[in-house]
C-alpha cells in the first residue's frame, strides 16, 4: 500500500516580529519580556477573534494561519491599531513596534504545525516592512484589492532570499496602526480640510513646476546643482521630484503626526498625475530628522526636482512652508 502523502492546504499566512527587539532587550531585559508578553497575549485574541490560529511564537516571532486573506488582512489592522494605542502610553525608547507580512500560499499540514513557501513569502515581506507596518504580497492583495476600505502601495517586485521568483509587495496606507497613526490623527483634527491640504498642495507643485521652468532662468543657483553623470539612477524622460518628510518645528514630537500625513497626501496625490515620476514615501522616510543637501537627494534618487517644507502648529492654526528646487540648475522654483 502506498505511503500517504503530506497533507496540503491554501492558507493565509501572517507573520509578526518585533523591530529593534535586539536594542529593547540590551536596554532592559524584564521590561521587554514584559512588554512583548502582553503583546503577545494581545495578538493572540485578535488572532483568534479573526478565525485565526497561532501556530507558533519563537523569540519575537509571531506566526498565525487563517482561512481567509480578508481576514488575515483584518486582523493585521487591528493588530497595529491596537498596539499604536499601547505603544502611546510607554516611552519613545521603549515603545515595541511589530512589522507584519500576510501572503496567501500553499502550505505543508503535519500535526498542528505548518511548513513551505507560503510561510517564507510571508516572513520576507514581512522583513521588507517599516516599524509599525503592514505589506502584503501580490497573491493576497489579488484578493483584498476591493474587499476592504484600504489604500494600498504598491511597491513593486523584489526578489527575496530563497524564493527563485520575484514577490510583488504592497504596503497597506489607510489604518490607524503604528506607522499610519500619526496619519489618521491628523485628518480627524483637520476633518474634511484634510484631503483638501493633499490636493491643494499637488496642484500648487504642478503649478510651481510649469510656472518656475522659465522663471529659474532668471534666478542665480540657489543651491549646490547636482551632477546628472553622477546620478544613481537614469534620469526620467518626464518630471521626476522627491518630496522630503516635512520638518516638524512645533516643539512637541507628538505634533510629527501632521507633517508625516501631509508629505504622505502629497506623495499620493502626485503619484496619480501619470505625467510625472514621483518616488515612493519608503524611499525619501529615509531622510527623515537628517540634515541632507538637495544635490545629494537628487543624485541618490534620480530627481530633477525636490521639493521640502516644514509643519509648526499653535493652537487650532497650522503653518506650512514649502519650496520646490530644480536640483539640476540649483534653482528655488
Amino acid at each position: 500500500m502506498a505511503q500517504e502523502g503530506f497533507k496540503r492546504k491554501l492558507a493565509a499566512i501572517l507573520s509578526a516580529d518585533v523591530e529593534g527587539y535586539s536594542r529593547l532587550m540590551g536596554d532592559d531585559e524584564e521590561a521587554t519580556v514584559r512588554t512583548l508578553t502582553s503583546y503577545r497575549t494581545a495578538i493572540a485574541d485578535l488572532v483568534q477573534k479573526f478565525r485565526g490560529r497561532v501556530v507558533d511564537n519563537p523569540g519575537d516571532n509571531i506566526l498565525a494561519e487563517f482561512t481567509s486573506v480578508v481576514d488575515a488582512v483584518n486582523c493585521a489592522v487591528e493588530i497595529q491599531r491596537d498596539l499604536a494605542e499601547r505603544n502611546a502610553e510607554l516611552p519613545d525608547e521603549r515603545k515595541m513596534q511589530f512589522r507584519i507580512g500576510v501572503n496567501l500560499g500553499d502550505v505543508i499540514e503535519e500535526d498542528d504545525r505548518i511548513y513551505g513557501d507560503g510561510i517564507n513569502i510571508a516572513a520576507r515581506v514581512e522583513s521588507l516592512c517599516e516599524a509599525g507596518s503592514i505589506c502584503i504580497s501580490g497573491r493576497a492583495y489579488d484578493q483584498v484589492e476591493n474587499k476592504l476600505g484600504l489604500e494600498y502601495e504598491n511597491l513593486g517586485e523584489h526578489q527575496v532570499k530563497n524564493i527563485e521568483r520575484p514577490i510583488r509587495v504592497y504596503r497597506v496606507l489607510s489604518y490607524p496602526g503604528a506607522a499610519a497613526h500619526r496619519v489618521v490623527q491628523a485628518r480627524k483634527s483637520l476633518g474634511r480640510r484634510w484631503h483638501k491640504i493633499g490636493f491643494i498642495a499637488a496642484v500648487l507643485v504642478v503649478i510651481i513646476v510649469a510656472m518656475g521652468i522659465w522663471q529659474f532662468y532668471l534666478q542665480r543657483p540657489s543651491v549646490e546643482p547636482a551632477s546628472v553623470e553622477k546620478m544613481a539612477y537614469p534620469l526620467p524622460d518626464k518630471p521626476s521630484i522627491a518630496v522630503l518628510p516635512f520638518e516638524n518645528l512645533s516643539g512637541d514630537p507628538a505634533q510629527e503626526y501632521i507633517g508625516d500625513g501631509i508629505t504622505e497626501n502629497i506623495i499620493t496625490a502626485l503619484s496619480k498625475i501619470p505625467e510625472m515620476f514621483v518616488i515612493a514615501r519608503t524611499s525619501t522616510s529615509t531622510y527623515k530628522g537628517k540634515s541632507v543637501k538637495i544635490q545629494q537627494v537628487s543624485e541618490e534618487l534620480g530627481v530633477r526636482y525636490v521639493l521640502e517644507g516644514s509643519v509648526q502648529k499653535a493652537g487650532d492654526r497650522i503653518r506650512v512652508t514649502a519650496q520646490l528646487i530644480d536640483a539640476i540648475s540649483g534653482h528655488h522654483l
